[in-house]
């Protein structure tokens, strides 16, 4: 069974409905106490990382979240949800993460871009692989998906898994053991998210 982190978060319907379509059991959790019951986990999200973090801790999912990944359960961060992974963010100030992934997360910066383009990064983008691992199995180096965000991760390659292309090439796909994250977000990028779903689920 799939656990679905509920913390107030956006999004969580049309995940849980993905994993419907897929004939995949998935299930809402709405406390940290009931963590220790699912199989494998997932950490959707939109919003603010600070905001965010707030809630984790409100509803006691901190420490049962860095007990599942102790534990070895696969566990999936989506969008937000993926940047909480690390260890800050710089939205609205500092704010500290999970810590699970070494890294941060900063504003996608213009100065730098190679040419002019609005912030949030929305619409569909590639990701291009660098390693093959059980969540992106089956697909092709390059793939399309759908991101909106105005925040990215920045980490070392032993955690990317994937780069995308804004302005500047980015962190978009991270896999650290039994941690896997993604940038966009993979419940509304057709059947392409459905096989990095469907991939998770048959962990």
């Amino acid at each position: 069974m799939i656990g679905i982190i509920d913390y107030g978060a956006g999004n969580l319907r049309s995940v849980l409905n993905a994993f419907e379509s897929l004939n995949l059991k998935a299930k809402l959790v709405g406390r940290g106490e009931e963590l220790g019951k699912f199989d494998k986990i997932i950490l959707p999200g939109v919003g603010a990382f600070g905001e965010a973090m707030d809630k984790l801790k409100d509803r006691n999912f901190i420490p049962a979240i860095k007990e599942a990944v102790a534990c070895g359960k696969p566990f999936l961060g989506i969008c937000l949800g993926m940047q909480l992974l690390f260890e800050q963010s710089e939205e609205f100030g500092v704010n500290e993460g999970l810590g699970l992934v070494k890294g941060r997360v900063v504003k996608f910066d213009p100065s730098k871009f190679d040419a002019p383009l609005k912030v949030p990064h929305t619409g569909w983008n590639t990701i291009n692989f660098t390693k093959q691992t059980p969540i992106n199995k089956d697909l092709a180096a390059s793939e399309y998906l759908y991101f909106v965000h105005s925040y990215h991760v920045v980490c070392g390659d032993d955690a990317a898994l994937g780069f995308s292309e804004y302005g500047y090439k980015f962190v978009s796909a991270v896999c650290k053991d039994n941690i896997f994250g993604f940038q966009p977000h993979p419940e509304k990028s057709h059947e392409t998210g459905l096989k990095i779903l469907r991939n998770f689920g048959e962990m």
